[in-house]
C-alpha cells in the first residue's frame, strides 16, 4: 500500500473497534507505513488525523515496536494534538508506554526511551491534565504522570497539587480516578 492508499484508507475508519483493529493489522503487516501513519497524525488541523491516532492506538496495543522505531517524531509532536479525538489515543499510548517502561521485567521500551523521551511525556501529560480535555485523556495521564515520579522526584508533588485543585470542579470519573491517584501518592510517600 502506498502512502496516498493509506491516507484514502483512513476515511474509512470509524469508532468501531472493528475498523480500527483492520487498519491497526495492516499496518502492523506493512511496517514502511508506520512513520507515513504518524505524519498524518500530527497533521493537527486535518480532521482524518484523529483516525490515524486511533489506528496507532490499536497498533500500540498490539505492538509497540512501530512507535519505538518512530519514538523521536512520536514524542516530539504529542504536544501539537488539538482534537479530543486525537488527545484521547495519544494519551493511551502514552500510558502504554510508561507501563512498558516501569514494568519489573526487562524489555525493549526500557532501552529505547531516554530521559528526554520521558520529560516529554510528562510535558504532555502535564498539559492533557490541566488543559480543557475529557477525562479519559486525563486518567492517563494521571497514570503515565504516577509512573512517571519513579523517574522524576519533581512530578508527584505537582501531580497532588493539581489533582487537588482540580478535584472540586472534576467530573464524577474525573473525581473516581483522582482519588485513587492520590491515595497511591499518599502510599508511595509511606
Amino acid at each position: 500500500m502506498t502512502e496516498k492508499g493509506l491516507y484514502d484508507s483512513l476515511d474509512y475508519v470509524d469508532h468501531s473497534r472493528q475498523k480500527r483493529q483492520e487498519m491497526a493489522s495492516l499496518v502492523l503487516n506493512t511496517p514502511h507505513l508506520v512513520k507515513p501513519l504518524l505524519c498524518i497524525a500530527f497533521e493537527v488541523n486535518n480532521p482524518v488525523s484523529s483516525k490515524a491516532c486511533w489506528v496507532m492506538e490499536f497498533t500500540a496495543k498490539n505492538n509497540l515496536s512501530p512507535i519505538l522505531q518512530h519514538i523521536d517524531l512520536f514524542t516530539n509532536q504529542i504536544n501539537t494534538v488539538k482534537f479530543d479525538s486525537s488527545v484521547r489515543p495519544i494519551a493511551k499510548i502514552c500510558e502504554i508506554l510508561m507501563k512498558t517502561y516501569f514494568h519489573k521485567n526487562k524489555n525493549r521500551t526500557q532501552n529505547v526511551l531516554t530521559m528526554k523521551h520521558l520529560e516529554q511525556i510528562a510535558a504532555a501529560c502535564f498539559d492533557w491534565l490541566i488543559g480543557e480535555h475529557k477525562v479519559a485523556a486525563k486518567a492517563y495521564s494521571m497514570t503515565s504522570l504516577l509512573l512517571l515520579g519513579q523517574k522524576f522526584d519533581w512530578i508527584h508533588p505537582e501531580l497532588k497539587v493539581v489533582l487537588e485543585q482540580h478535584y472540586a470542579v472534576g467530573s464524577a470519573a474525573y473525581k473516581a480516578r483522582a482519588r485513587m491517584t492520590l491515595a497511591k501518592l499518599k502510599q508511595k510517600k509511606n
